[in-house]
């Protein structure tokens, strides 16, 4: 009584906390809408641990009990040595046989219930529409279907293996399996038996071979690519096929042995037979054959073959549809084509992440329980124009509040505020960032409107927090005083009653929940509401993007994009990645309301089978993306993730030609750029015109340069609006002309004798030189290269832009500004302006204008010069002076022109 007592309250302690979690997460499923996901994942495991574990559960209790069948004296006794009592265990064995086949059976049915979606792929697969190069099958047949097979032929022959393993010792006991001096006797009843078992495992073997080895030649790594190779195809291929006809013999035989009595006599030799053949045919003869006949020749052998590898992972990783563009060479750049292209340059981006992050904490943030933790490149349309933007939400983070007790955690800061944007190219005379929104509650300077700021749903938000309590939720700070608001929203789960109240204490493990009486029935709590989590646990079959992003949408309401990504490792001949996926699509634009907390999924690739069978799967859950407003659907972007895959892939992948491909004869490489202790790839969003194109557009590009080199041999860019969305595109080189590459430019800027001398003068004075993002910038045909220096004075933690690097060709040129730079390189102003008439009047107006500009420049440095030395900064006091001296020295030459005419 004692034993079963304690197993009940085992069970209870793992029951009761699961059965709750069930509970809660039902609750959280209904609020957002999304029941059909929890309920058809939760019934389909049920199903297959009722299937598997009563399955297994009978097959062993059946097995048990036929070996315990018959008159036998003393069946079960045990005598551990030669004077030892015999024990008489049959009424133990016949007590515990119900018990182990439960056991074991609720072992395989736990064991069974992950391979839910295996089985619901499989029932609602949807065919490629691409059929493999060997054996003519739907590429759905290997991503659906097969392994579904695989995992129930493994289970079958678990189920035989661990029967067996059962029954032997238990015949042992018995008597009935003899170990004798020279020979092994059976009791014909057990032998019989262990027959049947032997051959069903033959079987099962046979049918794996020819339905699941077979087929799974195509992801062989023998040769030198991914998939069946000519050794596969030559050696291994007949030799499994073989070895499935000797396993059915092998089972005829074992059966043959059982009913003439003679197991031991036939068995041996088929589990021999099997096992020489295997080891002949599998394994001796292709590993002669790989290094006799085609290592000798491989290229000559293995062509065919690499013609599917790299067919297949140009389709799996969507680089069969990119557009190749040839460029003619390096045309000069004048400053027409400048002004040509001025809403390139105009949105050439002057502020990097992690420079413009800091100074953000530091202007910003407000107080110590706000963070900024991300910055996220977008575009607008401001003031009538296309700008490229920074954005940076203001999160609240519990873990700074001052005082961290169960009310101002969970009740009282229960949201973050607003959001930091900036323009990516405009400088205050300080070197700071313009800021387009800013401050709190958030104030716009541009026709950009935030309407509802506060944030409850984030990349900070883990922890859960009521709302529409007796305690007052703290909105914003305002001077001394605090802002507080209710929120009003349609997210979180009502409190309810006292039995909802006491599953949610025990969930959250606090009974402040059960007993506060600030909590009241009607409040709600909101929980799963960091929004990778929430995505992760609403649409778990899908995989997600590492960078979410926050939009302003039309209604000026803050609202999260998540991409999300159909995989698998099932497609046929094609490069893996070290995870071992072969295929992979952004499937799904997931946006979530960082204020109510919804959901909305829609599908950007309706093509993709793998969308399609689980749009099957969970009827109404995906939208179509034009169901998406137009007003988000203007900031969606190519995402992250996939792109760094495709453009690794392509780099080796561009070269259909197989001799190409063999040799590596054009492989290429992206360019990388340390930082702190890890290596960076070159990928920059920008907006820009692209060659032939007619307005500029927000892209993702990458440039290539050949492997081992530095100069330029390609890029690619991501198109990310409107019809054009998703489009990969590249641009090649023409290799007869050099294009300096973006490491040969920075060791030209390093050892250019003016930027050495003043970062070296900067050095000397304590403060420390941050050298930005080295930007590729294509104009035309030709290339452009800007690089930001930042400057952080001693002891500070606002780094400031001072001096732009631009390069093209063999020139280098440093200086304040963007347009300065450019000027200095190509003459003139690069911003866009109408030249004056020739005349007189003209000209001293321009004069006029041009002396107004310098006394403009000269009052803004010395605005500067006393910002510094109110902060105590003479390294850049210094530095002002300096400037304003010239200035002033360049408005006397002026005025002293004038005079003269």
């Amino acid at each position: 009584m004692v034993p079963i007592l304690g197993l009940a309250v085992v069970a209870a302690m793992l029951l009761v906390p699961a059965l709750i979690g069930l509970i809660i997460d039902w609750w959280w499923f209904t609020e957002i809408g999304y029941q059909i996901v929890f309920t058809r994942e939760l019934t389909t495991r049920l199903l297959l641990f009722l299937a598997a574990g009563g399955f297994t559960a009978g097959v062993l209790y059946l097995n048990l009990r036929t070996a315990q069948r018959g008159i036998v004296p003393d069946p079960f006794v045990l005598q551990l040595g030669p004077g030892a009592p015999r024990l008489d265990l049959t009424r133990a064995v016949r007590r515990i046989t119900l018990p182990v086949a439960l056991g074991l059976g609720l072992l395989a049915g736990l064991a069974a219930t992950p391979a839910w979606d295996s089985v619901l792929r499989a029932l609602h697969r949807t065919s490629f529409g691409i059929v493999d190069p060997v054996f003519s099958r739907d590429i759905g047949f290997y991503v659906f279907t097969l392994p579904a097979l695989a995992a129930g032929l493994g289970f079958l022959f678990a189920l035989v293996m661990v029967s067996l393993l059962l029954l032997l010792p238990l015949y042992r006991l018995r008597g009935d399996i003899v170990l004798g001096p020279r020979r092994l006797r059976l009791e014909p009843a057990a032998g019989l038996h262990l027959s049947f078992l032997l051959a069903a495992l033959f079987l099962l073997t046979a049918l794996r071979l020819w339905l699941v080895d077979i087929p799974g030649l195509l992801y062989s790594t023998t040769g030198p690519l991914v998939g069946a190779s000519y050794t596969d195809l030559h050696a291994r291929l007949p030799a499994l096929r073989i070895s499935a006809v000797v396993a059915v013999l092998a089972a005829v035989g074992v059966l043959v042995g059982g009913f003439r009595r003679q197991l031991a006599l036939y068995a041996l030799p088929a589990i021999a037979g099997y096992l020489g053949v295997a080891f002949l045919g599998r394994n001796l003869y292709p590993l002669v054959m790989q290094k006799f006949v085609v290592a000798p020749t491989e290229l000559t052998r293995e062509a065919p073959y690499l013609r599917h590898h790299i067919a297949a992972t140009r389709q799996a990783w969507g680089l069969d549809s990119v557009e190749v563009r040839e460029l003619g060479g390096e045309a000069d750049l004048t400053l027409a084509n400048i002004r040509a292209n001025a809403p390139t340059i105009e949105n050439v981006r002057l502020w990097d992440r992690e420079p413009l992050l800091q100074t953000f904490g530091q202007l910003q943030e407000i107080r110590t329980y706000y963070d900024f933790v991300s910055v996220d490149d977008d575009r607008y349309w401001i003031d009538g124009k296309y700008r490229q933007v920074l954005l940076a939400p203001r999160e609240l983070n519990p873990a700074s509040l001052p005082t961290r007790t169960f009310i101002n955690e969970h009740l009282t800061f229960t949201h973050g505020m607003g959001l930091t944007l900036s323009p990516v190219n405009q400088v205050t005379p300080e070197g700071l960032p313009v800021l387009f929104v800013k401050d709190l509650p958030p104030v716009s300077t541009v026709s950009l409107r935030l309407t509802r700021p506060q944030i409850y749903y984030g990349e900070l938000t883990d922890p859960y927090v009521f709302v529409g309590t007796k305690q007052r939720e703290f909105d914003h700070p305002s001077g001394d005083a605090n802002v507080y608001a209710a929120y009003s929203g349609t997210g979180g789960v009502a409190v309810g009653n006292i039995l909802r109240r006491s599953l949610l204490a025990f969930h959250f493990g606090s009974s402040k929940i059960l007993f506060s009486g600030d909590i009241t029935n009607e409040s709600r709590v909101l929980y799963n509401r960091n929004i990778a989590w929430r995505a992760s646990k609403a649409l778990s079959f899908l995989r997600f993007d590492r960078d979410p992003y926050l939009v302003i949408a039309g209604d000026g309401t803050p609202k999260w994009f998540v991409d999300g990504y159909t995989a698998t490792d099932r497609y046929p001949y094609a490069q893996r990645l070290q995870s071992g996926t072969s295929y992979m699509r952004n499937s799904v634009k997931l946006v979530i309301d960082a204020y109510h907390g919804s959901l909305t999924a829609y599908v950007s690739a309706p093509a993709d089978p793998l969308i399609r069978t689980w749009s099957s799967i969970f009827p109404g859950v995906f939208r179509p993306l034009d169901s998406m407003p137009d007003d988000l659907r203007a900031h969606i972007r190519y995402p992250d993730d996939i792109y760094r895959v495709q453009t690794s892939l392509y780099t080796t992948y561009h070269m259909e030609a197989v001799e190409d491909f063999y040799h590596r004869e054009d492989q290429w490489q992206i360019p990388t750029i340390a930082k702190s202790d890890e290596s960076v790839p070159f990928m920059r969003h920008i907006i820009m015109r692209l060659p032939e194109e007619s307005k500029a557009e927000f892209i993702y590009m990458v440039p290539f340069t050949p492997r081992g080199k530095d100069n330029l041999a390609a890029w690619m860019v991501a198109r990310n609006d409107g019809d054009v969305y998703g489009k990969l595109r590249v641009y090649r080189l023409s290799r007869q002309s050099l294009v300096f590459g973006p490491r040969q430019i920075e060791n030209r800027i390093n050892q250019n004798t003016e930027i050495a001398r003043q970062v070296s003068l900067w050095d000397q004075r304590g403060s420390q030189v941050i050298r930005g993002d080295l930007l590729v910038i294509p104009i035309e045909e030709s290339v452009l290269y800007v690089q930001p220096l930042y400057l952080r004075a001693e002891g500070g933690r606002i780094p400031e832009l001072k001096r732009v690097v631009v390069a093209y060709q063999n020139r280098v040129v440093m200086e304040e500004t963007l347009d300065g730079a450019l000027a200095a390189l190509f003459g003139g102003s690069a911003g866009q302006r109408t030249p004056p008439p020739p005349s007189v009047a003209a000209g001293a107006k321009a004069v006029d204008s041009e002396l107004r500009s310098l006394a403009a420049e000269a009052r803004r440095r010395y605005q500067a010069a006393l910002q510094a030395q109110r902060e105590v900064d003479w390294a850049r006091y210094g530095e002002e002076f300096k400037r304003l001296g010239e200035l002033l020295e360049q408005i006397g030459n002026q005025g002293e022109d004038q005079e003269s005419e």
